[in-house]
């Protein structure tokens, strides 16, 4: 690149250190690193810790968006529908359904090449227990994805804090039957609380399998970019079909970091104790199980890579493969690799 500044000839210096001209220093600033592979992984000191906070940080900050345009939909749509506030409605269940839609695809996106893109403590703890994703980092996402929940849904709020003393009718009264739905997600009165577990169970399966299936690199494979999209449309498609009763939370962090949000606004205990503990066993444990179970049947019924559980080689596998390279005058070395890696 033309912006790259050149390395002086040795006869141009009277050392072995590189250096610029006067007139040089000020293009210092746009050396591009990136493209130089001899230069530095870190131009300044910022960089090298942004190396190890990336990942919590871009799971913060896809949540945040998740919850940001999720709980904002939610709001738009049910507080314009009171004649007190609105002249007419500005959304209904379909713009709902797409703005958690479009929130999870957008904070996917964001966040897939700094962190994978969970933004779900179920889906980590999926990736973790089927595909070998680090146990050490469990704890800093969940955190990340909690606190990035929490912020969006605060936001929400703060936007509509008005509109919503007039739908409650006062400042200081706050319930979960007008208002407090539009953050953490409550089973219909009509609900079993088995059916409850249920319902996030078989959403949430669903979920990881669309997951699953858009980052499968054998299942197609999906051209760079389509797995947000590929998101979307699952989201979309579950919370369409599956929502009414539950409200379709299939992700701990989303319900949990909203609902300690309305619990600190006003709502108090009632959003924990309400239907004895619903928030637990319902989108915390519901959607954890859910994704387990589907991806381990994924993984075991159509997956062939090689970082799954379910396709660890034996020792048996491991020799055989091993003595076949040899006969094809490989090194064990890059036998071993390439057992790996098939």
């Amino acid at each position: 690149m033309t912006d790259i500044i050149e390395k002086p000839r040795h006869s141009e210096t009277s050392n072995n250190s590189y250096a610029t001209r006067p007139n040089d220093v000020s293009a210092l600033g746009v050396v591009d690193f990136a493209d130089c592979d001899q230069c530095s992984r870190y131009p300044n000191r910022w960089s090298k810790i942004r190396e190890h906070i990336s990942a919590p940080a871009a799971e913060f900050m896809g949540a945040f968006v998740l919850c940001l345009l999720g709980c904002g939909g939610n709001c738009q749509a049910n507080l314009s529908a009171n004649k007190s506030i609105s002249a007419s409605p500005a959304g209904d269940a379909v713009t709902s359904n797409l703005s958690w839609a479009l929130g999870l695809s957008l904070g996917v996106w964001l966040s897939m090449n700094h962190s994978g893109g969970h933004l779900n403590p179920a889906v980590t703890i999926a990736f973790t227990t089927v595909r070998g994703f680090p146990w050490r980092k469990v704890p800093i996402y969940i955190l990340a994805q909690l606190l990035g929940a929490l912020c969006g849904a605060g936001v929400v709020y703060a936007t509509y804090f008005h509109a919503i003393d007039i739908a409650e009718g006062g400042s200081n009264i706050r319930t979960i039957a007008v208002s407090g739905g539009f953050f953490g997600t409550y089973a219909a009165d009509y609900l079993t609380s088995v059916s409850a577990f249920f319902a996030e169970f078989i959403g949430s399966a669903m979920l990881i399998t669309g997951i699953f299936m858009a980052t499968d690199k054998k299942n197609g494979p999906a051209p760079p970019g389509v797995v947000p999209v590929a998101i979307f449309l699952t989201l979309l498609g579950i919370s369409s079909a599956l929502g009414m009763d539950t409200g379709a939370a299939l992700n701990p962090a989303r319900d949990l970091g909203p609902r300690i949000l309305t619990a600190m606004v006003g709502y108090g205990s009632a959003v924990f104790t309400f239907r004895n503990q619903y928030w637990l066993w319902c989108p915390i444990l519901g959607p954890i199980f859910g994704m387990m179970v589907a991806a381990f049947f994924y993984d075991a019924m159509l997956y062939r890579g090689a970082e799954s559980i379910t396709n660890k080689p034996t020792e048996e596998a491991e020799r055989y493969h091993l003595h076949s390279c040899a006969r094809r005058n490989k090194t064990s070395w890059g036998c071993r690799n390439s057992l790996m890696i098939e």
